[in-house]
C-alpha cells in the first residue's frame, strides 16, 4: 500500500488531482456508502477537495484538505473500496485491490491535464449575484453595485434556498386571482421581503403578504423599509398567532421558527383558512419533552441532550401526520445545511382535500407508542376527533 500512499501525498498535497472515483465495495466489510467521488472545489476562495459519498438513498458532502484528505482517502482504499481511478494532471492511475489486500496500480498518460474548477465558482441562484437588488442591499447584505457581503453570504445562501422551495409551491396556488398569504414570526423578514420581490418582481404575481411579529420595533422598521422599497401589497403587523384574526380565506401560510406550540397554532390557522400551502421551520419543540416515555427507549431518555432532541423530532413528526389526517400531503425537507442551524427541518404541505386512512392508523400507533396527547390534537378540536375515531 506505500505506493497508494505516495500517490495520494503527492497528487493532494501538490494540487494535482483533477477527479477520483473509488468504487466496488470489499466482501466481508459492513456496506455503507456504494462509491466515493473526489473533487477539487472552491469554497469561500479556499481549494479543498469534496468527497461525495453515495449511499442507496442519499448522497452527503464532506470537505477536506491536506492531511485529513490523504488519511481519509488512504483508508478507503486500505480497508473498504477494492478499486479507485485517479485522474490527475501527470498521469491517470488505477487501483485494484485483490482480495488479499495487495494493491495493483496501473498507470497511463493523462486524459486530462487541467483542473476545472469553473463549475464551482458560480451557482444558478434565484437572486443573482454580482446583480443589484434592491431589498437585499437595503437589508445590508449586497452593496447597491450587487455585491454580496462576505459576512452575509450565509444569509444569502439561505434566501435563495427558501426562494426554491417558494417556487415549488406556485403550482399549487391559484395564480389568476389576488393570493393572499401570511407569514407568522417574521421577525426581521428577511425571507418575507424575499418572497414577495420573488412572487411580485420576479414572477408578476398578484399577491398580498402580512408579516406578523410580536415585537413593535421590528414591524415598525419592517413597515417603512416596504414602503421605501415601494412593495405596495407587503403589510406588517404587530401581534401574537393565536390571536391574529381579520382574514376569512389565506392561500399559503409561512411560520419560521415560531416558538414551540407556536408553530401548531399556525399550522391550525393554516387548517382553518383551508390554506392550500403551508410552510413551516419549528422551533424550541418543548410540549413533549417532559410527556414522551416508552421503557423501551429508556436508553434516549435518560439523556436531557438526547431526549430534547428526541422530542423535537417525535413533535415533528406528529404535526406532519396531523395534516395528512386533515387533507394534506407533507413532505420533510431540509431547510439549510445543518453546519448553519440544528433547527432545520422544514415542514412542507399541499392540501389535497382527501384524508388519508393510513395516516390515522400512524397517528393512533405513534402518539400510543409515546403515551402523548400532544397539544396540536387539542387545537385543530372537533373536526380531527372525529377523523381520528374513524
Amino acid at each position: 500500500m506505500d505506493r497508494v500512499f505516495k500517490i495520494l501525498e503527492d497528487v493532494i498535497n501538490n494540487e494535482k488531482m483533477i477527479y477520483a472515483v473509488f468504487s466496488n465495495v470489499r466482501k466481508g466489510v459492513d456496506k455503507d456508502c456504494n462509491k466515493l467521488k473526489i473533487k477539487p472545489v472552491v469554497i469561500k476562495n479556499e481549494r479543498v477537495l469534496q468527497f461525495e459519498y453515495e449511499y442507496d438513498k442519499k448522497v452527503k458532502h464532506e470537505n477536506l484538505k491536506g492531511v485529513q484528505a490523504i488519511d481519509v482517502a488512504f483508508g478507503l482504499i486500505k480497508t473498504y473500496f477494492k478499486q479507485a481511478m485517479i485522474y490527475t494532471i501527470d498521469a491517470d492511475y488505477q487501483v485494484l485491490v485483490s482480495k488479499k489486500g495487495v494493491p495493483k496500480v496501473l498507470e497511463k498518460a493523462p486524459s486530462r491535464n487541467t483542473v476545472d474548477l469553473s463549475h464551482n465558482r458560480k451557482k444558478n441562484y434565484i437572486i443573482e449575484e454580482n446583480k443589484p437588488c434592491n431589498f437585499l442591499h437595503a437589508l445590508g447584505v449586497m452593496t447597491e453595485q450587487g455585491k454580496v457581503i462576505n459576512k452575509k453570504y450565509d444569509k444569502f445562501r439561505q434566501i435563495n434556498r427558501y426562494l426554491e422551495m417558494i417556487a415549488d409551491c406556485v403550482p399549487h396556488l391559484d395564480t389568476s386571482r389576488k393570493i393572499q398569504i401570511v407569514d407568522f414570526g417574521c421577525g426581521k423578514a428577511y425571507l418575507t421581503f424575499a418572497m414577495y420581490y420573488y412572487l411580485v418582481e420576479l414572477k408578476g404575481l398578484d399577491v398580498d403578504i402580512i408579516g406578523l411579529d410580536l415585537k413593535a420595533d421590528v414591524i415598525e422598521h419592517c413597515s417603512q423599509l416596504a414602503k421605501t422599497l415601494h412593495y405596495d401589497d407587503l403589510h406588517f403587523v404587530q401581534g401574537d398567532i393565536k390571536n391574529f384574526t381579520g382574514l376569512k380565506q389565506v392561500d399559503m401560510v409561512v411560520s419560521l421558527h415560531a416558538c414551540d406550540t407556536a408553530t401548531d397554532e399556525s399550522l391550525v390557522k393554516a387548517v382553518n383558512w383551508d390554506a392550500s400551502v403551508i410552510l413551516a421551520v419549528p422551533c424550541c419543540q418543548h410540549e413533549l419533552f417532559k410527556k414522551i416515555h416508552n421503557p423501551l427507549m429508556a436508553t434516549m431518555e435518560k439523556h436531557g441532550l438526547i431526549k430534547e432532541r428526541l422530542s423535537s423530532l417525535i413533535t415533528d413528526s406528529i404535526r406532519a401526520n396531523a395534516l395528512e389526517i386533515m387533507g394534506y400531503n407533507t413532505q420533510m425537507l431540509e431547510f439549510i445545511d445543518m453546519e448553519h442551524t440544528p433547527k432545520n427541518i422544514l415542514i412542507r404541505a399541499y392540501k389535497t382535500g382527501k384524508m388519508n386512512p393510513e395516516a390515522v392508523k400512524e397517528y393512533k400507533e405513534f402518539t400510543n407508542f409515546w403515551h402523548v396527547r400532544p397539544y396540536i390534537e387539542q387545537a385543530l378540536g372537533e373536526e380531527f376527533s372525529k377523523r381520528i375515531e374513524v
